[in-house]
Parts: C-alpha cells; structure tokens; sequence
C-alpha cells in the first residue's frame, strides 16, 4: 500500500472529482459516512459525542460527521474553533446542513470550553488536516491542550490535529494525542514514524472510493507491507522437493554467556523453512547447539569461547547469517574481515557483526554487495552517526544503502526495509510484547532462512519482516504481550506462515 504526501492526496481527490463525476462535496459525504461507520459499530447511542471543528475541510468532514450522528440518534455537541471569512466553501456548506437541534459553540478560547467533558463520551479531533506545515498557537493550541488532557477516548479524522503529515513534526509542538486516527484511503508517513507514536495512536484507514487509476500511476518511495501483496511472496513447494531444495544455510555467532542467540536464531532458520542448516560457535557451543537444536548441523571454532574463523568452504551455502551472540572479540572482526575479501554466497548481518562493521572502516568498506543488515536504532546510529530526526534518520537510511548497495532492516514498531534503490517498505505487524532480548535474532534466522531458499534479498526482507511480526502477534494472541519471549516468536512461525498462505 503507497504511503502518499498530503500533495499527492488532494491531486487524487480532484482527479476523483473530475474522472467519476463527483463534487467535493459528496466526497466529503463519503468519508464522513466511512468514519460513522467505524464509530457506529464500536459506540452505542447512548455515547454522547463533542465534535470540535477547524475552519478547512477537515473541519467540514468533523460537521458532516456530526450530522450523519445526529441522524442515526447520537447526542452530540460541535465546536467551531478559527471559524471566520478564511473557511472553506464545503465547511460552510456542511455548516448551513447542521440541524438547528445541535447544539453549536463558536470558539475563540479553551476558557469558552466545558471544564471536563463527561467520561462517557467520545471527543472527535476535527480541527485540521494533512496540510499543516507550521507548529499550532494561539486557539488551536489551546483547543489541542484542551483535549489532551480530558478523561475520554480521543479520535482523530483523517490526522492528529497539529501533526506534519510528511514529516516528523518539530520537537515540543503541540499536537493532539489521539487513542484512534481514522484515516483516509491511504496512510501518511507520519504515522510510522516513532516521533508520532503518541500522537497517532491505532490507526484505521478507511477507504472512500478515490479513482483507481490515479492510485495505480502514483508513484512513491514509501510503501506499506500488506498480507495480501506479501502472500504473492510465497512459494508452493513442489511434490517432489528435497532438502536441497529448500537450499542450505550457515548461521555462525554465538560465544560464552551468549549461546542462546545463535540457539534461536537457528530455530528460526528452520522454521523458515530452509532444507538445511549448519551452525558454527565456539567450542563452548558444541553440547548446547547439538542438544537444542537436533536438526542442525555444528562445526565449532578452534576456540573456545568465541569464534576467530569461518568455514574455509562457502561454495555449500546458499546464505550466510552472521552476529547472534557473536561477541566483539578482536579476533572475531579479523575473522570478519578476511570473510569479506572472498567470493561469498548472500549474507545477513546482524548484532555484533553490525557493531564489528561499525567500528572498522575497512570493514564498510569491503561490505559485500546485496547484503541485509537488520540493525535496531542504536546499531544503526553506530554504523552512520546519530541521526537529529526521523526524517534525517530516513535519509541516513537512503544514503547508506545507496552508498554500499545493501538493504537496510531497520528494526522498530514499523521495522523499515532501506533499499539501494532508494525504496522504502514499513511493516505493519508486531506488537510492543516483542520489545524483548532476543526477538532480533529470530529475524536474522528467518531471514538467512528465507535467502538460502532463493528468495531475493528484497523478498527475503519483506516476508521475512512480515512473518516475524505476524508470529509475535500469533504469540500475543494466546500468551499476551507482557509474558512474551523471543522463543515464542519462533514457535509460532508456522502458524504465522499457515495464515499468510490462507489469507484471502
């Protein structure tokens, strides 16, 4: 699913307008019925709902909503706040179709508001939309620091008001905190953007009949992954497959105190899929790997407690998946290093290997071609400085996988895949239960899994990140977040790869 600018939607409503026909006025309608929809379903009439209103169309979404309420038997209460001369026509048209029973407060300060609403309403963020390109003062801060602070369930149409669509918003703006975003047709950047998390909250988006055709030639850089474009990933496996063809892995890491790493990392290669899976540790690792993990094959370093060398041999190996538990030992990054001067099969990079590459420069430098590395925040600002923003993060992202033709897992509540194209992809599975030690190596199992099967790096990348997700969730679903374990994670990738092969 694209991720479009606030541009590109307002060049797809009017192209809507123009190609149906429609008016802007009855495809205002159509996203105020979306949005009483959803409210409708989940809010019984006995829900009193206060509706505050800027002066612009999302106001005029906020006044039709409002009507379709009132319709359906709802109390409710509208806001006016910035009304004047400078409104938009459909605002006023929406204003002139309110009926005279609803109550209607033009607003000029918070001082004009009730001192609380009552907990059992609803507040509906209607103030302004996805054109904002300045922090919020005067009324509307007011307005926006009113609702923050009041005891009920705060949505939000369209965007947070105050929130920068196609930006992070500047540090210390004011910008209302909504518990639901109900969005339309297709998402907006802010809201993968860990700046926006408190501001955003669960979002919805709800389509309202935008012209296909604009949505198919529109182009974007950022994507969503979605199940029913990451099911096309999936590959049947034929009747009479075989070990070999499933393709055959190395995953190489572990070191004393940390052999639990590579111990999950290589119960996830195999519930990925891959039809065989050989694992070098260090010596200290022999026993451990061999007892809990019966499929896989071990070599072990010479060694005992870190590894110091990799199997003279990769010709065998369809992907190699290196950091879990690896330790920063200066050995190791030798190791590392002499790895990336041979002809190597596709790699994945993770844990300590990123910090090993981060801290050499002959290391960058020799990053083969096509790699995936799976950093979380701290890994990545170690490999290219810190960043001052999540827009400048983004481009760190761009520049780094452009400059050293990789791709990028940059792990997070929507893990973003960077590509050398300059492409980005945020996924939409995960749950804050994964933020716990561990879950990283999974993924780097996974996806050195799914890369020795075949899969391209940027499919490996998507599926692989989707899985993971889904598989936390499936784990979530029967144990709850706060119990989860990375091991859960894992044991339930079958089940997360039987669901995404079902999905309609």
């Amino acid at each position: 699913m694209k991720i479009l600018t606030a541009a590109q939607i307002r060049a797809a409503d009017a192209f809507t307008i123009a190609q149906e026909p429609i008016s802007s006025l009855d495809l205002m309608e159509r996203a105020a019925n979306a949005v009483v929809a959803w409210l409708t379903q989940r809010h019984g009439s006995e829900t009193p709902f206060f509706v505050f209103c800027g002066p612009g169309n999302n106001g005029g979404d906020g006044l039709a909503v409002a009507r379709l309420l009132h319709q359906r038997g709802y109390d409710l209460h509208v806001f006016l706040v910035g009304a004047g001369p400078k409104q938009s026509s459909d605002f006023t048209q929406n204003l002139n179709r309110l009926p005279q029973e609803i109550p209607v407060t033009p607003v000029t300060s918070a001082s004009e508001l009730p001192t609380a609403l009552p907990q059992q309403a609803v507040a509906l963020d209607a103030l302004l939309g996805t054109g904002l390109t300045r922090a919020l003062e005067g009324p509307f801060a007011q307005v926006v620091d009113y609702l923050n602070q009041q005891p009920v369930p705060l949505v939000s149409v369209d965007v947070p008001s105050g929130l920068f669509t196609d930006a992070a918003t500047p540090a210390g703006s004011t910008v209302v905190q909504a518990d639901i975003t109900l969005t339309f047709e297709q998402p907006k950047l802010a809201f993968v953007l860990p700046s926006s998390g408190p501001n955003v909250g669960e979002w919805h988006v709800l389509p309202i009949g935008l012209h296909p055709d604009f949505l198919a030639q529109v182009t974007s850089p950022y994507q969503l992954l979605v199940p029913e474009n990451v099911k096309k990933l999936l590959r049947p496996r034929a009747k009479f497959s075989h070990k070999g063809t499933f393709g055959h892995a190395l995953l190489a890491g572990g070191s004393y105190g940390k052999m639990g790493a590579i111990t999950m990392s290589s119960q996830a290669a195999l519930r990925a899929g891959v039809g065989l899976l050989t694992v070098q540790v260090p010596q200290v690792g022999y026993n451990i790997l061999q007892t809990a993990v019966p499929e896989a094959m071990v070599l072990t370093d010479e060694q005992a407690d870190y590894l110091t060398q990799f199997p003279e041999d990769l010709s065998r190996y369809q992907c190699i998946g290196i950091g879990p538990g690896l330790g920063q030992a200066e050995a190791s990054g030798l190791a590392l290093e002499n790895l990336f001067r041979q002809k190597l099969p596709p790699l994945v990079l993770d844990a300590d290997a990123l910090n090993l590459v981060a801290s050499n420069r002959q290391l960058r430098q020799h990053l083969p071609p096509g790699s995936i590395l799976t950093p979380h925040p701290k890994e990545f600002e170690r490999l290219t400085g810190p960043a001052t923003s999540d827009d400048h993060r983004l481009q760190l992202l761009q520049s780094f996988c452009a400059e050293h033709d990789c791709y990028v897992v940059l792990k997070g509540a929507h893990t973003c895949i960077g590509t050398p194209t300059g492409d980005f992809y945020f996924n939409t599975t995960g749950n804050p239960g994964m933020a716990t030690g561990g879950t990283g190596d999974v993924l780097t199992g996974i996806l050195t899994g799914l890369r020795a099967q075949g899969y391209s790096a940027l499919e490996a990348c998507q599926l692989g990140v989707y899985l993971h997700g889904l598989a936390g969730d499936l784990a979530a679903e029967a144990l709850g977040e706060a119990s989860l374990v990375a091991s859960d994670v894992y044991r339930y990738l079958g089940a997360a790869l039987k669901k995404l092969s079902q999905n309609p």
